[in-house]
């Protein structure tokens, strides 16, 4: 059966819910936003909600499954096109700065997903397993160049994920709204060095 393409004025509303859903989202929370709240800051009557998402549960999963695309997909194309396998630290520094200009997409992403165990089994599912084998891939490369040492891979991109997801998670929780670039840059050293080099005292050769 096929399905009527959707017209350009169409995608524009959807788009500008979506806009809006993630702006309210993340200033009142899924549970304290309407869908009134989500109509009228999207400038639509609330039945035009229904026309494009079942209900908000289903606005707020499109909302957060984009965000986790848009974060890992630029980590991932960061990682392609890292000078050095040992370039971690100039990789996750930008990433989180990126994140950091785009606070209102890391505070839904990341603390929604946490309230929702039906949105986090989605992005888990439909995000988070298909970029862990891309960064496995990766990883496997840098292993067969005698890079990285042998080990799992599939293993070392699930530590290098949620590295970078505990940082993003930090930035909503543990560092202030207006932190510097250079605690940014520190704390992308500290993971880094961990990630390359583990946290126990390595013997003399």
């Amino acid at each position: 059966m096929r399905t009527s393409p959707i017209s350009p004025s169409e995608s524009e509303t959807r788009t500008r819910i979506l806009k809006s859903a993630l702006r309210l989202f993340a200033r009142q929370g899924y549970d304290g936003t309407t869908t009134r709240d989500l109509a009228e800051a999207a400038n639509v009557a609330e039945g035009t909600l229904f026309r494009h998402f079942a209900n908000k549960k289903a606005i707020l999963i499109e909302v957060a499954t984009q965000g986790w695309v848009e974060i890992l997909t630029d980590l991932l194309t960061e990682l392609s096109g890292m000078g050095s396998y040992k370039a971690v630290a100039q990789v996750m520094r930008r990433r989180m700065l990126h994140l950091h200009d785009n606070a209102d997409m890391l505070r839904v992403c990341f603390m929604e997903a946490q309230l929702h165990p039906d949105l986090r089994e989605h992005i888990q599912s439909e995000v988070i397993a298909k970029m862990t084998d891309v960064a496995e891939a990766f990883f496997q490369t840098a292993m067969d160049q005698g890079v990285y040492r042998k080990m799992d891979p599939k293993m070392v991109a699930r530590v290098f994920l949620g590295m970078f997801a505990i940082a993003g998670f930090s930035q909503s929780t543990i560092m202030s709204p207006g932190a510097a670039a250079t605690e940014m840059q520190q704390m992308a050293e500290g993971l880094a060095d961990i990630f390359l080099n583990g946290v126990l005292v390595q013997p003399e050769s």
